[in-house]
């Protein structure tokens, strides 16, 4: 009797493999999206914090840091 499935059941596992894939990819491309705007914005904040650091020596006038700091 189990013998007589056999088409229905390649189809059943096609049809789960494609499926998974598709989850697989979506959740993929999702998590590397996320990664991206992380990375950008770790960028960016780091940018901003470099630059007001320079704005502040500048406005200061200081150049190097004191050996108590």
């Amino acid at each position: 009797m189990e013998n007589s499935h056999g088409l229905r059941n390649f189809l059943l596992t096609v049809v789960g493999l494609i499926v998974v894939g598709a989850v697989a990819w979506w959740l993929l491309s999702h998590l590397i999206s996320l990664v991206l705007y992380v990375a950008v914005g770790a960028l960016v904040v780091g940018g901003a914090v470099y630059l007001v650091g320079k704005a502040k020596r500048s406005i200061n006038g200081s150049r190097r840091r004191g050996i108590g700091r």
